[in-house]
């Protein structure tokens, strides 16, 4: 059994340091962001390790060279200079006022001035920041570090609610604008967060950061790589193995499917998600971790007000524009989603300059669709599991009647803001449904023009189907016996089911399905 202490949930380097904790050296890294550049943002998924990194940066720039004792940059940096760090976390708010905002401001300017004292018509949010930094650099000799972690915390909770995100903007641009109008007094900056507003929001007039987001030399400045993997759990690895029954390379091939696979740059090497891994060697279980830490409502809600069809997320293709920035105004939820995690980078088209995205990792993909179900579908959230569970067993079973009941109940009481986009809403459920299905037996099935063509598969059963909307189920069944859809079928030795099925508009439901079996 190791005896490595896993520092879950510890976002504080120097007491990662001096407890004994695991850390991953990303000292290198820091190192070279403090020597090549001054101003820097830097986007990632939640519990990815931004606050650590905000932590270790704040212990380098306070010359704490006792807590570097051994790691990369202990031999890299040969002048170890004192510096003040002005440090600001805005994770600790709830931002549901507008003066939630200007209070957590208050508290770290008042501490602030404190040390460095205060000046004469400071009388802004904004005005006392400035004055704070000059005055900083100028009783120490030295140029100020300054570091904002989860900038946008604010702007993230205010998502819905354009008065209060106004309100916010006009807070944080003024003081955010320090960063630049006091460049001399200033050696450092950087600021992190999931996401960035761009354009009207608050970095419209903070041109001087460097967004390393998608920058490759940095890409693994948060997060585990394979190649760190490897040398620093090792034994995690085969403890992993050992307690689940599994050889050392099944051990590696499933912390690979169950939680790398994050590419924040094209062509770019995976990233593993720390938290599920860390979790995943204490506890000995692969399991969702990652997920269970936060639920996206405020996604689901994007997702539904702009209709979306949820099959695109499996391929969705978008710009570099619209992925690296965040308009409080647009109606595209892709971006969003793609800077909380929930997609990734899975190809790039150089020619065009377009991302292909899609889910990471299976953690990420089964967590996020069964998310999705209770709201879209006639489904209580307690219910979902086993209402898949049953879904799969019907099918198992060859009880296709079954199968078709339970969808139906999924229909029912369609909510009124989705009824508007029926057709859309139906497509959705009968997504969510199908891939979840997925996880657990052999489905493939695409969208086109709005119907959904299906292949199910068991160790005894393939069942090819076919859905009408407003419709029959009769032509449902000659369209797949017209384009012989289960001609690749017909020499597998399994029983053969192919199924027509109508969607009633006027409904809002399954009206029929008829069923032809080829072979029993």
């Amino acid at each position: 059994m190791s005896e490595k202490i896993y520092p879950i949930g510890i976002q504080n380097f120097e007491k990662i340091r001096k407890e004994g904790y695991a850390y991953v050296d990303k000292t290198a890294l820091i190192y070279r962001l403090v020597k090549k550049g001054s101003y820097y943002f830097l986007s990632r998924p939640r519990r990815f390790g931004k606050s650590l990194l905000i932590s270790t940066l704040d212990a380098y720039f306070r010359g704490e060279r006792d807590l570097f004792e051994g790691l990369a940059i202990e031999k890299l940096e040969k002048d170890w200079v004192k510096r003040p760090v002005l440090h600001i976390d805005l994770n600790i708010g709830k931002y549901d006022a507008p003066d939630s905002l200007d209070k957590i401001l208050e508290e770290a300017l008042s501490k602030w001035e404190i040390t460095y004292g205060t000046g004469v018509g400071e009388t802004t949010l904004a005005l006392r920041f400035k004055g704070i930094v000059e005055r900083a650099s100028q009783q120490s000799g030295q140029r100020v570090a300054i570091l904002v972690d989860e900038y946008d915390k604010p702007m993230l909770q205010a998502i819905g609610n354009e008065e209060l995100q106004a309100s916010f903007r006009s807070t944080l641009k003024p003081f955010y604008g320090v960063l630049k109008t006091m460049d001399g007094s200033i050696q450092f900056a950087m600021l992190t967060g999931v996401t960035k507003f761009g354009k009207v929001s608050v970095f419209s007039d903070l041109n001087n950061l460097d967004d390393i987001s998608m920058r490759e030399p940095f890409v693994s400045v948060c997060g585990i790589s394979e190649e760190e993997l490897h040398a620093y759990f090792e034994e995690d690895i085969h403890g992993l193995a050992s307690a689940r029954n599994m050889t050392y390379d099944e051990a590696c091939a499933e912390l690979k499917e169950c939680y790398d696979g994050y590419h924040f740059v094209e062509n770019s090497i995976g990233i593993y998600n720390p938290f599920s891994l860390l979790n995943a060697f204490k506890y000995r279980q692969l399991d969702s971790y990652w997920f269970e830490t936060g639920t996206p409502t405020y996604l689901v809600e994007l997702l539904k007000k702009h209709h979306y069809d949820l099959n695109r997320m499996a391929h969705e293709e978008t710009d570099s524009d619209t992925l690296n920035s965040i308009d409080s105004t647009s109606d595209n939820p892709i971006p969003v989603i793609y800077q909380s995690g929930y997609l990734t980078i899975k190809g790039y088209d150089r020619r065009f300059g377009l991302y292909r995205l899609g889910f990471p990792n299976r953690e990420v993909e089964e967590g996020f669709i069964r998310f999705l179900l209770p709201f879209y579908a006639n489904v209580d959230k307690m219910e979902s599991p086993f209402q898949i569970k049953k879904f799969v067993d019907e099918v198992m079973a060859g009880d296709y009647d079954a199968f078709f009941r339970r969808l139906s109940s999924f229909f029912a009481d369609v909510p009124y803001e989705l009824a508007s986009d029926l057709e859309r809403h139906y497509q959705n459920v009968l997504f969510i449904v199908f891939k979840l299905i997925g996880f657990y037996v052999e489905a493939e099935y695409h969208t086109s023009d709005g119907r959904i063509d299906l292949v199910l598969k068991t160790d005894h059963f393939i069942y090819v189907m076919e859905f009408k909307l407003d419709g029959t189920a009769e032509e449902a069944l000659r369209q797949i016996n017209g384009k012989q859809y289960a001609r690749p079928f017909e020499a597998d030795g399994r029983r053969l089911f192919k199924i027509g099925i109508n969607f009633s508009k006027e409904t809002r439901n399954i009206e029929r399905w008829i069923v032809e079996e080829v072979r029993s």
